[in-house]
Parts: structure tokens; C-alpha cells; sequence
């Protein structure tokens, strides 16, 4: 591979399981039929050693632009309404719990409809969102949203998918609300062995002190990913990245490399820190991932703000680490109505 991209893995290799596509079961009782109950789906379809980390509840087949058969997909999701990452802010959904729901239907169909074995890494390339401030809003009840997925570019290397990219639109209660889009590649285990080989799965050193929670839009300092150090005299802000490969949701399950939702969540405070904006909502977060990040190398975030208009500023996130580029980003931050 000339380059390397970020690697989403299944945590257990296990045999494929049967499928889950239904959000709800029935249950009967007699005298008549019993209440609908939802389930999420399986884990390991999402990635995910914590069932807790399911935002996912059920996936169908659907027509597409051409008729049936056409890789189409509704994947249902979930959203609660108090996480300890994904916190609500100043009435508003946190925007990552998205960008993590495109991700989720990603592995889930290609584990569940295009038969990928547990155990293949998923290096994804690139994910984007785009949302309304609509879709994230909080309400009394957690947030129920459909997820129409059409699979493209989908690749085989025999009967395996090799590699694939997906589009979204997001609906809530019919509307359509959000979009999004990803592409991944698949690796076998033996493959990814002889590639990664001797990686650590672990920091080494331990996590640098954080920068004050409240200039990156978090209300903990151990969901604070950038390092606090003196500010630059001139030239772009940049931040090393924090890492605590202890963290329970940023570091799921063990991993050799900075999870791609690590770089993002890194790119999204940094746009927070340049443009001393962070209450403004992200609506826009667009990030390609060019090669690993290391757990055992330095890796900074630089943040360059664009003019604002409209009450919307734009923000070009790079990462960097040994001097590669390891992710570049784009966040779009607006002003809430709220």
C-alpha cells in the first residue's frame, strides 16, 4: 500500500452470526399480540466491546434510484439523551454522535450484508457529515432517526468485498435532515499482521495535562484529546494530541493506532480552541485519513480558521505525526438558535 489509512477493527474474531434486521420484535401474549420491543443490534456488527456504545437498532433492504436489489439499506438508530462522551450542550445533541452513526452503518452492513468475516480491519478513508441544527436538537425523548444508506463503488476481490463507499441521508419523523458519506477498505487478519506487526496497542507515555475543558465544548477534562502549552508567538494554533489508550469509549477495545474518532474528536476541539467559539454547533465535519496514527509517536493538530459569514466559520484541521500528514479535516461551526 502506498499509503495508510486508519483501521476500524472488529475486536473478536468469531463466526458470522445470524442476521439482525429487524429494530423491533414482537412479542405475543394470549388473548393478543404483545407490545414492540427494540433491540440494538449486535456489537460486533458495529465494532463495539461496549453493548452500551450501540447506536444502532435494526437495518432492512430498500429500493433504490433503480429499483430493488440496488444496495440500499434503512439502518435505523438511537440516540440517548445523556452519554458520558456525547453530552447534550446548550439544548442540542452533540454532532459526533452522526458522524459515530455513519461509521456504525458502515460495519454493520458490510458485516451483515456483505458477508465480511469478524476479524477483517476496516481502514477507513474518509467519512463527512452535514447536518441541520433541526436534527440535533434535544427533546424529552432520545432521538429516533433513519439512516437511508445507499452502498457504492463496492469492490470484491473474489467473494470478498474488498472495499466499498456508502452514502447517507439522515430522516427524523420524514424529514430529511443530514447527510453523510464514508469509504472503507477491508484487510484479512494475516494481512493486517504482516502490516502491523509489532505495534503497540498502548500509550507510550502517559496523557499530557489537558487544556481547559470549556474552550474545546467539554464539560470533563478526561474527554479533553488536546494538550494544554503555551500558544504560539505567530502562525497557525496546534496542539499535541492527548492520549489515554484508557479511556472506555474513546479506546473501546485495544487498538494499535489513534482511533479515526480520536483524530476527529481532536479536529473538532481544535476548531473549538482557534476560533474561541465553543458554543457554536458543528454542522459540518469532513475528515480523510491518510496513513496510521502511532500510539507510541507524537502526533499534533493544527487549526487554521476561514472567514466567517452568516454566523458560519469554517475551519482547516490537519494532523501530523513525524512529519506525514495523518488527517486532514474540515469543520463547519454555526450559531445555534438557541
Amino acid at each position: 500500500m502506498s499509503t495508510q489509512t486508519h483501521a476500524f477493527s472488529a475486536h473478536e474474531p468469531r463466526p458470522n452470526v445470524r442476521k439482525h434486521r429487524s429494530s423491533t420484535i414482537a412479542t405475543a401474549a394470549a388473548g393478543g399480540p404483545g407490545p414492540v420491543l427494540t433491540t440494538t443490534v449486535p456489537r460486533e456488527f458495529v465494532h463495539r466491546a461496549a453493548v452500551s456504545e450501540v447506536l444502532l437498532t435494526g437495518w432492512e433492504a430498500a429500493a433504490g434510484p433503480h429499483g430493488a436489489g440496488d444496495c440500499a439499506y434503512v439502518v435505523r438508530a438511537q440516540w440517548p439523551r445523556g452519554h458520558s462522551l456525547f453530552s447534550q450542550s446548550c439544548g442540542y445533541q452533540d454532532p459526533m454522535l452522526l458522524v459515530e452513526s455513519v461509521r456504525q452503518a458502515g460495519s454493520l452492513l458490510a458485516h451483515a450484508e456483505f458477508g465480511v468475516p469478524f476479524g477483517h480491519q476496516f481502514l477507513m478513508r474518509d467519512i463527512e457529515i452535514a447536518t441541520t441544527p433541526e436534527l440535533l436538537l434535544a427533546t424529552p425523548k432520545p432521538t429516533e432517526l433513519e439512516l437511508h444508506t445507499q452502498c457504492r463503488d463496492v469492490v470484491r476481490r473474489g467473494a470478498n468485498l474488498s472495499s466499498m463507499r456508502y452514502e447517507v441521508t439522515v430522516r427524523l419523523g420524514g424529514k430529511r435532515l443530514a447527510t453523510g458519506s464514508a469509504s472503507f477498505t477491508c484487510i484479512s487478519p494475516d494481512v493486517y499482521r504482516r502490516l502491523r506487526k509489532g505495534q503497540p496497542t498502548a500509550a507510550a507515555q502517559a496523557a499530557g495535562a489537558p487544556v481547559d475543558p470549556a474552550t474545546v465544548g467539554r464539560l470533563r477534562a478526561e474527554n479533553v484529546v488536546l494538550t494544554q502549552e503555551p500558544a504560539a508567538a505567530r502562525g497557525p494554533r496546534s496542539w499535541a494530541v492527548r492520549i489515554d489508550s484508557s479511556h472506555p469509549i474513546f479506546f473501546d477495545h485495544p487498538v494499535d493506532h489513534i482511533p479515526g474518532m480520536v483524530l476527529l474528536e481532536a479536529a473538532r476541539q481544535a476548531a473549538y480552541a482557534a476560533t474561541g467559539c465553543p458554543d457554536k454547533l458543528v454542522t459540518g465535519l469532513s475528515g480523510t485519513f491518510t496513513r496510521y496514527a502511532e500510539l507510541d509517536a507524537p502526533c499534533r493538530i493544527e487549526a487554521v480558521p476561514g472567514e466567517s459569514a452568516g454566523g458560519v466559520t469554517r475551519v482547516r484541521v490537519s494532523g501530523v505525526q513525524g512529519g506525514n500528514a495523518v488527517l486532514t479535516a474540515d469543520v463547519v461551526l454555526s450559531t445555534p438558535a438557541l
